[in-house]
């Protein structure tokens, strides 16, 4: 492993651990020559599905578009970078999970609606409205509603 301070190719792995629920292994490196520490995630790649968008095109399933959109949807919310994380390995996991070779990207927003509905509603409605391509303020409401009713009936 190179050190990303001065590109020395010693460094040496100082603690591990595994990651609570996720297949992710922690390990804190330091470096040899400049002594600087850092950290490295280390995780088994699994065979991920193709992507079906709905267009038809096929696409690698790419975790950094789903880190993406959490992101975006989060921003400037009270959801904490490990709350988003944690979040994104679940879609992973039950996108890997289903077993198939090809998933339909709608797919895949569902899971992350899911998800994003139990974090923050904001960020739920504003993944919701550019993922379902809102075009009036009537669709808003109807969102707005649906939250609504949910924390009536919780």
């Amino acid at each position: 492993m190179h050190c990303p301070f001065c590109d020395h190719p010693d460094t040496k792995v100082i603690d591990a651990r595994n990651q609570r629920d996720a297949p992710v292994k922690r390990r804190r490196r330091v470096c040899s020559e400049c002594g600087r520490r850092f950290t490295t995630y280390e995780r088994i790649e699994d065979l991920l599905p193709m992507v079906v968008k709905r267009d038809g095109r096929r696409e690698p399933f790419e975790r950094m578009k789903i880190i993406s959109g959490f992101q975006k949807a989060c921003q400037k919310r009270p959801v904490s970078v490990n709350d988003v994380e944690d979040a994104v390995l679940r879609v992973e996991r039950a996108m890997l999970d289903l077993g198939e070779r090809e998933l339909p990207s709608t797919r895949i927003g569902e899971e992350v609606r899911a998800e994003l509905r139990a974090l923050d509603p904001v960020a739920w409605l504003r993944f919701t409205s550019v993922y379902l391509n809102f075009r009036t303020i009537e669709e808003f409401r109807a969102a707005l509603d649906e939250i609504d009713a949910e924390r009536r009936e919780g």
